[in-house]
């Protein structure tokens, strides 16, 4: 219909020159009422590329995960590139299913899953470029990114002590979780360095607000009871505001609450959620940026690791008054 060549189309639908500003507005203008779209499958066999990369996640619910696909997705529309997004719902089959069937779908993955050890990646990973999220495996094998899960419980238990605080319980998250490893780590530690190592006290959680309302349940039938409750994630720390609410206990007079992420909901409950805060975006966005290099640089560019530094943010959760900031 434009009555120009194959190659011809080609140039002027891909923005190349050799093609004059007079022809290629004819060939988009008979592009557009023919409503033509170039196909995608057949332009990856001639680039070799899908212009999409994939995400594997242990889940894609909660607020969380929705900051970081939206850091993901903003990085990847700013590079041309679209997302292919797939969780593994914790379960180590369905990740290693996902992670299969990637395979040339996508030119390369960023994987963020519990079930990603050193053995686990090897069978199952396809030979794509490959960036790691919060994931137990180190060393030089893979660029990955991490949150200072372990500084940052350290220092929320410094604050919670540093305002009065003594009886401090520790509400966990799923047990093969690499960053709730962390964070109880952290949080062991920091009791210890104030000589308060007896009285840790870890409660059952899975993340969830309805595993940290239960939590909160057994916290207060403890003898003694804890003086501060800090929960391994934001949600379970919402679930503890509910249930102390229920039971007309005191926040942050009788009992203090922190938790863990700064999700955007923290700043609007009441009390004020006091967290340790996690730029999640910034993690996404990151991670899709470095994926991107690699795959453009044909994978010569050298692994690495980078750890992502993390904020104790006060709230009225933990402290009364003018002290929250």
């Amino acid at each position: 219909m434009a009555n120009v060549s194959v190659a011809s189309v080609s140039r002027a639908l891909n923005g190349h020159t050799g093609v004059t500003a007079e022809t290629q507005q004819r060939i988009r203008e008979v592009a557009a009422r023919l409503r033509y779209v170039p196909h995608s499958a057949a332009r990856s066999l001639i680039t070799r590329r899908t212009q999409t990369i994939g995400a594997l996640l242990p889940d894609l619910h909660d607020a969380f995960f929705s900051e970081l696909i939206r850091g993901i997705d903003l990085a990847a529309r700013a590079r041309g590139l679209h997302l292919l997004l797939s969780s593994s719902h914790g379960d180590a089959d369905e990740a290693a299913t996902a992670l299969r069937a990637m395979q040339g779908r996508v030119d390369g993955l960023l994987v963020m899953s519990p079930h990603a050890d050193a053995s686990f990646l090897e069978d199952n990973l396809p030979t794509l470029p490959t960036v790691l999220m919060n994931t137990q495996v180190k060393g030089d094998r893979f660029t990955s990114f991490d949150v200072d899960n372990y500084g940052g419980a350290q220092a929320m238990v410094h604050h919670l002590v540093d305002s009065g605080r003594k009886r401090i319980a520790f509400i966990a998250g799923p047990e093969a979780n690499h960053d709730v490893q962390e964070r109880e780590r952290g949080y062991r530690d920091a009791l210890a360095a104030h000589a308060l190592g007896a009285t840790a006290t870890v409660l059952a959680g899975d993340f969830t607000e309805e595993s940290g309302y239960r939590a909160a349940k057994k916290a207060l039938a403890l003898s003694p009871r804890p003086d501060a409750v800090f929960a391994a994630n934001d949600m379970m720390a919402l679930g503890c505001l509910t249930a102390f609410a229920e039971a007309g206990i005191a926040v942050p007079g009788d009992i203090a609450i922190a938790g863990f992420d700064d999700i955007p909901l923290a700043r609007y409950v009441t009390p004020g959620l006091t967290t340790v805060r996690v730029r999640i975006a910034d993690l996404g966005s990151s991670a899709l940026d470095k994926l991107a290099a690699m795959i453009e640089a044909g994978g010569e560019v050298q692994n690495s690791s980078h750890i992502l530094s993390t904020e104790v943010v006060v709230r009225s959760s933990s402290v009364a008054g003018s002290a929250a900031r």
